[in-house]
């Protein structure tokens, strides 16, 4: 179990696929951070416009240290934007901005997908902690029940994962729509903007991709998708 080829065929796939996205997003952030919007909003100028078109008083906007690690929490009603965003006035940082806008509107206009994922953070969390982990146990034991309960718990993550595609790409839905008809980026950025945009979703894609494949390699292995279960 500590090294089988069959886990490299299975996740050549995904594995790919991810670091084709990791590098798409990387080089159309970077590229466009160097664009400046031409009506010279930052990233929190972008984003408060789109919170206060939306009729949304209550999020509070603040900075977050790190490189791309921009979110909405919806319990603090917090949306916080890395430093390449927060202050910067560039065609990428408006593109994150926005984003992460559309994530508070989502949540003031009581988007259900987004309802959904936060009710599965708590068992997706748990999954991906110690699914992993049990599936391995169950299949070294020759132990069937457990390594059930390992996919099950397993599976969390992945329903967490595909239940945020639709949460992501919607709000980049609505930060391209928006960011447009407020006025924060002219028609012919929005090329820019939905480059980084798209790269970012390709991210997760890999991501739920990668869980699906990891989760076929175990049926696999225990002998429920063909394979033969061996110690």
């Amino acid at each position: 179990m500590m090294f089988d080829p069959i886990y490299f065929v299975f996740l050549a796939p995904a594995l790919l696929l991810s670091l084709w996205a990791s590098f798409k997003t990387k080089s159309a952030f970077t590229k466009y951070s160097k664009v400046r919007v031409s009506t010279g909003l930052t990233g929190a100028q972008a984003a408060q416009r789109l919170l206060d078109g939306a009729g949304i008083r209550d999020v509070k906007i603040v900075p977050h240290r790190g490189n791309l690690s921009d979110h909405y929490n919806p319990v603090t009603k917090t949306l916080a934007l890395s430093e390449p965003v927060y202050g910067v006035a560039s065609v990428a940082a408006v593109g994150v901005a926005c984003h992460e806008a559309g994530h508070a509107i989502q949540h003031a206009t009581a988007y259900k997908p987004l309802w959904l994922r936060s009710l599965l953070v708590p068992t997706a969390n748990i999954g991906s902690s110690i699914g992993y982990l049990v599936m391995i146990f169950g299949l070294m034991l020759g132990a069937m029940k457990v390594f059930l309960l390992g996919v099950v718990l397993f599976s969390c993550v992945l329903l967490f994962q595909l239940v945020t595609l639709p949460v992501e790409f919607d709000a980049s839905a609505r930060a391209k729509k928006l960011a447009t008809a407020h006025g924060i980026v002219l028609a012919q950025e929005r090329e820019g903007m939905d480059r980084v945009l798209n790269a970012a979703a390709l991210t997760y894609v890999a991501a739920a991709i990668s869980t699906l494949l990891t989760l076929l390699y175990f049926l696999f292995r225990a002998g429920l998708l063909g394979g033969r279960s061996r110690d």
